[in-house]
């Protein structure tokens, strides 16, 4: 068992604890990027007719009833205030097979839908084929919470499409890997409970 916990220790990366509470930028990057997420392109037309969107890591969903989403985005984005201003947007879920699509739409200061071929949605928003889903969303609330805005949007219509979600974990986009044990059952709504 000593053997064991000195292994696990050679590999482990200790984050420093400071004193006074803080918690460094590069230690704050090296935690999170523990964690596993999805990419999500969300786009939007400009008031010019144009196609617009970025990347998130953030995309999760945050309610059922009623049916709410939420993602981040930072305050330096030079996207986001474009689509802020249409109410709604479409958050196009990557497949695996669309990195390249994430690699042009995380760009900055170019036409980042040049050469990307898009359908309208419902509201007019870029639908990415090859996306494992799509989700037409209006936009509810903007709050500020440190350097980025959460984002909370109402979900208006849903769509599966096709692929294994992209992700990304450290620094390294990847895919899901599953495993032959099940995963527990859900647990049932609050209204399907009987009292």
């Amino acid at each position: 068992m000593t053997d064991i916990i000195k292994r696990v220790s050679a590999v482990m990366t200790k984050v420093p604890f400071a004193e006074d509470g803080s918690v460094s930028a590069n230690d704050y990057r090296k935690v999170f990027g523990l964690i596993p997420t999805a990419v999500a392109a969300i786009t939007g037309i400009s008031s010019e007719g144009k196609p617009v969107g970025f990347v998130v890591g953030t995309f999760q969903s945050l309610s059922i009833d009623p049916p709410l989403a939420a993602f981040s985005v930072d305050k330096g984005s030079s996207t986001w205030p474009t689509i802020r201003t249409l109410e709604s947007f479409t958050a196009n879920i990557l497949s695996v097979e669309q990195l390249p699509v994430c690699r042009a739409l995380s760009r900055r200061g170019v036409d980042k839908f040049e050469g990307l071929e898009y359908a309208s949605g419902p509201y007019g928003n870029p639908r990415l084929p090859g996306s494992t889903a799509w989700l037409d969303c209006k936009v509810l609330y903007e709050i500020v919470a440190g350097d980025h805005y959460i984002i909370v949007s109402n979900i208006t219509g849903m769509e599966i499409g096709s692929g294994d979600a992209l992700a990304f974990r450290g620094g390294r986009f990847g895919e899901f890997l599953e495993w032959d044990e099940p995963a527990p059952a859900p647990k049932p709504i609050a209204e399907d409970v009987q009292a």
